[in-house]
């Protein structure tokens, strides 16, 4: 990425003082497109469209921010973006520039091959262990400095490709269990906006 994209999208500038360490948007990674629905490359998107349907918030597809977004009753924006996962910083940086964010009131939802299905890790900041989107985001808001929601998927196993694991579909057994998973996700978030990270780190990532 050249200097000047970086410019244009807002990822090399620096962020402003925050006001308030209080998470003020939440985006969900995952690929556009209806063939990748219900991938596990995309259950970043899963959780943020549950978190819309629980506060009845509309998605709106903002092409400014390259982005659907949607805002909930207390002011939280939610985002989903539509550059395929790859790029997803450009949409995360476009957003924060925007509404003046800093990065650490950013929360990333993403999909973890390192955890089992079952699993989900809050962190306040952290490498990209090899996720295409986070290195992305990283990169764009030139810091590893923003908090994020591991969901685990598990590990792709010997007779598969990691990129077949990732964009493929749960088996039936999966998905019930990732029907629980996410619900005491939205939980871990809805902690998370209240209370604080720490608050969220302690009381779900033991769970399972």
């Amino acid at each position: 990425m050249s200097l000047l994209e970086k410019l244009r999208s807002g990822g090399a500038e620096a962020p402003p003082a925050a006001s308030s360490d209080k998470i003020k948007l939440i985006v969900g990674l995952g690929n556009p497109g209806t063939e990748y629905d219900g991938t596990r490359h995309n259950i970043g998107f899963e959780l943020v469209d549950r978190l819309a349907a629980e506060n009845d918030s509309k998605w709106s597809r903002e092409r400014k921010f390259r982005a659907k977004v949607a805002k909930t009753e207390n002011g939280t924006f939610l985002a989903k973006p539509l550059t395929y996962m790859n790029l997803s910083g450009n949409a995360v940086a476009r957003l924060g520039r925007f509404y003046k964010l800093h990065p650490h009131q950013i929360l990333v939802v993403y999909d973890d091959l390192d955890l089992p299905i079952g699993k989900i890790r809050f962190r306040k900041e952290g490498s990209s262990g090899g996720h295409n989107g986070i290195k992305s985001i990283i990169e764009f808001l030139s810091t590893k400095d923003f908090p994020r929601l591991k969901l685990g998927i598990g590990a792709a196993d010997q007779n598969a490709t990691v990129i077949g694991h990732v964009l493929g579909k749960f088996s039936p057994n999966e998905a019930e269990e990732l029907e629980k998973v996410l619900a005491i996700a939205v939980d871990g978030v809805n902690c998370a906006l209240s209370e604080g990270m720490d608050q969220a780190m302690n009381q779900f990532n033991r769970r399972a």
